[in-house]
């Protein structure tokens, strides 16, 4: 039996193939076991006392790439300790197998660990949500999301720099000096990028706006939806999605119209010059009496100009932030019972009716 086990095939035991695939098989059985457990651990480790989130969700967040994790890591440690074939020591385009073979695990292994830093940040994410839907500020949340995605990126980048370092043995440092003259044409290249990356930092600090508001940039009304790392987007009144760059968010005069206090309506009245002074008294009276209305917080109502054509009266009421379509109905309700007002008082509007008179060379007069 000794024998058997220390018969060689391909440069080494069975008992040492054994123990290998037995060692794998074993983290492939007891993975979600494994993995539960160390999540577990993980939790008890960096839990905090404010966390209103379970040791589940936390758990079900990382299982799946934590089982690949141990997986992975098993399998190299594992494989590690078999002597690697020397029918396979060959070269491939001036390089060796083995190299390849190396750098294929060594990079694999990082994608992983990269993978499950990314669910950790997720989880931190998902944390730090819960805490900011407490408050009522909403940029809170969308700050949130743009650092999620601003540190998901520089994982991404940190990555890259380990397979280049571990899977290729290339010095980083001496690629980022050589890449810093690319690195500054880029710069120059895209520097509306990093002119809408900057503004993005000013908007989430300033907020100017935040997500749900409504504005209005330049010819565009809308209501924001999303603020990323280069561009706003717009929901606009036509039910149309835009892109506004975060440079001309921060540029731009921008009308915030959420923040607003009140609405605001004006109605301009041209009364005919045939309006008598008491009535035209009585008229200001009576629409200052429709413009008494529940939902109308102040108003002015006044004899504001006189033209050769009409006596101009301005009216300008305020009301809550209410929905535009109670206010529009508002308007209307108003309007109309200004109208019958001046019907009752019968003040007639400016250019209402006209007297045509037509003059004959014989002296003699026409008829209206």
């Amino acid at each position: 039996m000794n024998d058997l086990l220390s018969y060689e095939i391909f440069d080494n035991t069975i008992r040492a193939y054994l123990v290998c695939f037995g060692t794998i098989l074993l983290i492939v059985l007891f993975r979600k076991f494994l993995s539960r457990i160390i999540s577990k651990l993980l939790f008890k480790v960096i839990r905090r006392s404010s966390w209103k989130i379970d040791q589940k969700s936390f758990v079900e967040l990382l299982l799946q790439p934590m089982e690949i994790f141990l997986i992975i890591s098993i399998t190299m440690v594992a494989l590690d300790k078999l002597n690697f074939p020397s029918v396979l020591d060959f070269e491939l385009y001036h390089i060796k197998f083995r190299r390849i073979v190396d750098g294929l695990a060594k990079g694999y292994f990082i994608i992983i660990f990269i993978w499950l830093l990314r669910r950790i940040i997720d989880f931190v994410a998902l944390l730090m949500e819960q805490n900011a839907n407490l408050t009522p500020e909403v940029s809170d949340n969308q700050m949130i999301v743009f650092f999620k995605d601003f540190f998901k990126a520089v994982l991404i980048i940190l990555g890259i720099l380990l397979i280049i370092r571990f899977s290729f043995n290339k010095e980083i440092s001496t690629y980022l000096a050589g890449l810093s003259i690319v690195a500054g044409a880029l710069a120059l290249a895209a520097r509306e990028s990093l002119e809408n990356l900057i503004a993005s930092f000013i908007i989430f600090f300033d907020k100017p706006f935040q997500a749900g508001d409504l504005v209005k940039v330049q010819s565009i009304t809308g209501t924001v939806e999303k603020i990323g790392l280069r561009s706003t987007r717009v929901r606009t009144e036509q039910k149309t999605f835009v892109t506004v760059p975060n440079k001309q968010m921060v540029d731009s005069v921008l009308d915030n119209i959420s923040l607003r206090t009140q609405r605001r309506a004006d109605l301009n009245l041209e009364l005919s010059l045939q309006t008598s002074s008491d009535k035209l008294d009585n008229a200001i009276s009576a629409i200052k009496n429709c413009l008494s209305h529940p939902v109308v917080e102040n108003y002015f109502a006044f004899l504001s100009d006189i033209t050769p054509n009409a006596f101009l009266v301005h009216i300008e009421y305020y009301t809550a932030i209410i929905p535009i379509r109670e206010f529009n109905q508002l308007k209307q309700t108003i309007n109309l019972s200004i109208l019958r007002s001046l019907e009752e008082l019968d003040v007639v509007l400016a250019g209402e009716s006209k007297d045509i008179r037509i003059i004959t060379t014989g002296g003699s007069a026409g008829v209206p």
